[in-house]
C-alpha cells in the first residue's frame, strides 16, 4: 500500500473547503485505534458531538479511552465479543457485528455527531459480515457534516480509495513479539 511520498518542490494544489472527511488508519503496527482516539479529544475541545462504534473489541478489558471519552460526553458502543481467535462462535461475532452495522449506519447518516470513529470496522468488512458496497454507500451518504475515522487491519482497496486521509501504521519491533502482555495504560 505504501505510495510515493509528495515532493515538497512542487506547489500544493488549490486549497479547497469540504464539510467533513473520511479517515483510515491501517496497517500491521501498534496504533490505528489509539490515533483516531485522540482525534477524539481535539473533537470535543472543539465542542464536537462523537460517537464511537468498536466492532471487534470487547468490553472485558476496561480500556481507559472508554472511560475518559465518555467522560468527556463522547457516545461510546462496544459491540463486539473479542477477536476472532477469541471466539468460541464466529457466526455469533458476525451476529454483533451486523448489529454494530446497523448502529454505524444509523450515526453517519443522522447528522448529530462531528465525528465518528468506526473502530476495526476493516476485519468485519474482510470476514464478509457486513456488506462491503453497504459500508462505502453509507460512507458516501453520511451527513454532509460528519467526519468519519475508520481503522483496522489491511482496509481494503475501496476504502483507501474512498478516503480523503489513509494512514499506515507500519509494524518494525512490539513488545508483545518478546511476551510481554497488553499493559493498563498504554494498550488499553
Amino acid at each position: 500500500m505504501t505510495q510515493e511520498l509528495p515532493r515538497h518542490d512542487q506547489a500544493p494544489p488549490p486549497v479547497r473547503t469540504v464539510d467533513s472527511i473520511v479517515l483510515v488508519n491501517t496497517g500491521d503496527g501498534k496504533g490505528k485505534s489509539t490515533a483516531a482516539f485522540g482525534m477524539i479529544m481535539r473533537s470535543v475541545a472543539r465542542d464536537w458531538p462523537v460517537c464511537v462504534i468498536q466492532f471487534m473489541k470487547s468490553g472485558k478489558w476496561r480500556a481507559g479511552e472508554v472511560v475518559a471519552a465518555r467522560q468527556l460526553g463522547a457516545e461510546w458502543y462496544t459491540h463486539g465479543d473479542g477477536f476472532t481467535w477469541e471466539s468460541d462462535d464466529l457466526d455469533r461475532s458476525a451476529g454483533i457485528a451486523r448489529e454494530a452495522w446497523a448502529l454505524a449506519a444509523e450515526a453517519l447518516a443522522s447528522g448529530r455527531y462531528r465525528l465518528v470513529v468506526l473502530d476495526e470496522i476493516t476485519y468485519a468488512i474482510n470476514y464478509g459480515w457486513i456488506p462491503a458496497d453497504e459500508v462505502w454507500d453509507a460512507l458516501r451518504g453520511r451527513a454532509s457534516t460528519t467526519n468519519v475515522i475508520c481503522t483496522g487491519r489491511n482496509a481494503p482497496p475501496a476504502l483507501v480509495d474512498l478516503a480523503d486521509t489513509v494512514t499506515e501504521m507500519r509494524n518494525i519491533k512490539h513488545a508483545y513479539e518478546s511476551g510481554v502482555r497488553a499493559r493498563r495504560g498504554i494498550d488499553y
